[in-house]
């Protein structure tokens, strides 16, 4: 859980839309924030990747299910709940349903620390950091 200083309606949109993903996640996406939508995940060449809209509720909700993508990731749920206070919102984040706590594991949950931290940014500056500079910044 934590904290962003911005209507739940930009955060949903950072978060739920190719141009918002490809601020602060992805290299290059595609699709709708729409149930039942499929998006694609763009990493590089060998990270191209595939996931369906599984909840989807505008300013509120948005969780993807991953369904090509490396075998650890197959299946699971990555997802956002937002709740507005003032001008604050509130967002739970969850990355779910891995088959094992392993080595990938381990460096998924430092990776999305650092690329929440710049989702974070970039809806309370409008910072975007270049692709290949994200995990270091």
């Amino acid at each position: 859980l934590f904290s962003i200083k911005a209507p739940a309606q930009k955060v949903f949109q950072v978060l739920s839309t190719p141009a918002g993903l490809d601020d602060w996640w992805t290299k290059r996406s595609s699709g709708k924030p729409m149930q039942g939508a499929k998006y694609t995940l763009w990493f590089g060449p060998k990270h191209d990747w595939r996931a369906v809209v599984t909840r989807c509720v505008r300013d509120t909700e948005f969780e993807l299910e991953l369904t090509h993508a490396d075998k650890d990731w197959l299946g699971t749920r990555v997802g956002f709940n937002l709740q507005e206070s003032g001008s604050v919102t509130q967002v739970r984040f969850h990355h779910a349903g891995w088959p094992e706590a392993n080595n990938h594991y381990q460096t998924s949950c430092y990776c999305w620390a650092m690329y929440l931290r710049l989702m974070k940014r970039n809806v309370e500056t409008g910072e975007v950091v270049p692709y290949e500079q994200r995990l270091e910044a």
